[in-house]
Formats: C-alpha cells, structure tokens, sequence
C-alpha cells in the first residue's frame, strides 16, 4: 500500500529530475509535499504544476550545504504543520573527473552536496519525529557508492557515506518507529546526466543488462514505496535501482 494520505513529505532537491518525480509521486499518493530547490523557477513551476492536478504542494528555498537556509526550511515547514512525516533526501550533485583533477573545493562540495546535506536536512527534522514515534526517511544515494565509478572517487565516497550513514541512523531509530533507507540510482535520464559527454552516455547504456537508462519516475516509485505504509518492517535497507548495472547478494 503507498498510499500517504494524510502525510507532510519535504523532498530536497524537488524542483528537477528524481526530486521532480519523487514530488510527482509523493503528491499522487496523497501527501502534502514541500519542495525543497535552491533553483527558485524550478522549485515555484514543480509546486504550481502539482497543485493544478488538485495536489498539495509548496515551494521553500533550500540550500542543502548552507545551515541557515536548512533551519530556515524546516522551521517553515514545522511551523506550518506542526510535523513531518517523510524526508526525501534526493538532492546531490557529480560530475565525471579523473581523481587527480579534483581540486580541494570540489571535494567539499560534492562531500556537502552528497552527504553532509542529506545528515543536516535529516537532523532538522528527528526531534520531530521522535516525539511522534513515527517517520520515514529515505536517502538518494547511488550505485557509485556501492560498487565505485570511474571518474567519480570523491562522488562515491561521499555515496557510499550516505548509505553508511542510513544503516548506522536506522539502528538508532528503529525504537522510535522511524525508518531509514537508501535509494541507489543507476543512471537515469535527467538533465544532470545529459551534461555528460554522448560517450559516456553510451557506455552506460551498454553496461545496463537492460540497456537504457532509468526513468525519473522509476526511482521516485521506488522513493515511495521506502515512504509508505509498504515499507514498514523495512529499515537500514539499500535498493539499486539501475536495470541490473550492479547486482547485489
């Protein structure tokens, strides 16, 4: 059962790709949903767009690598509805780069964007959902993270951090009756992959058992479903979603 009527959802990264989707789905299914989206345009069009099919959205602004902007959007939140039942990290950022190109500042923010904001963001909302013994957290994480992808080392140390970090906060949560999970992506069909050279499009492609690419809303399905009632003797738990690119025992 994914229905989520009833709930308060805020999905970070909510105004584009996967976050687009997971906002699509989450709305479909009955949620109230807060966009969270540094880009303003997007994140105002994704909430008009869902409230037009007589869905609940809204748009708050969020910088997932700035402190201010995170207790600024969850106090927002909060405020308006008193709790949050579901928190979507889906925001996060790579980019193909040989290891010894990186320079310093480009491994700060690939850390801030992939791990640190997803551990802020949920933070802002435990005591929350502590009190009410309930809520579903899911991180999108990414097949980097389990298997390693070229060109992407800081990117799949910080990936890998993030489902690390699910497991160990799923252990400590699981008595309050909150769970944690993470999502991995394959790659997926979004503007973010698009800026990819053509020839790493196609070697993606030919490396999926399935040979093509993800759609958005295949990943958000799957974000639903960590989100609903589906899921609820399910935590500490990481789906690959990615046409069997990389299979796990």
């Amino acid at each position: 059962m994914t229905d989520v009527t009833g709930k308060v959802a805020v999905v970070t990264g909510g105004g584009n790709g996967i976050g687009l989707a997971t906002s699509e789905a989450l709305a479909a299914a009955g949620a109230t949903v807060y966009i969270g989206d540094i880009n303003e345009k997007a994140g105002l069009a994704a909430a008009e767009s869902i409230r037009a099919k007589g869905q609940k959205a809204e748009f708050v602004r969020l910088d997932v690598t700035d402190d201010e902007s995170i207790s600024s959007f969850a106090s927002t939140v909060l405020e308006k509805e008193g709790k949050v039942s579901i928190v979507a990290n889906v925001a996060g950022w790579g980019k193909i780069q040989p290891f010894m190109e990186n320079d310093p500042d480009f491994w700060d923010l690939v850390v801030d964007l992939n791990l640190m904001g997803p551990m802020k963001v949920t933070r802002a909302f435990l005591d929350s959902m502590i009190e009410q013994k309930e809520g579903k957290i899911v991180v999108v994480s990414s097949d980097a993270g389990r298997v390693g992808s070229m060109g992407e080392a800081a990117y799949s140390g910080a990936k890998g951090g993030a489902i690390a970090f699910c497991k160990g906060l799923a252990r400590e949560m699981a008595r309050y009756n909150i769970h944690v999970n993470a999502v991995c992506p394959g790659p997926t069909d979004t503007a973010l992959l698009a800026a990819v050279p053509e020839k790493h499009r196609e070697a993606f492609v030919r490396a999926t058992p399935m040979r093509r690419l993800a759609k958005p809303s295949e990943i958000a399905n799957t974000i639903l479903f960590f989100s609903s009632p589906s899921s609820d003797f399910i935590t500490g738990q990481v789906i690959s979603v990615s046409g069997g690119i990389s299979m796990h025992g």
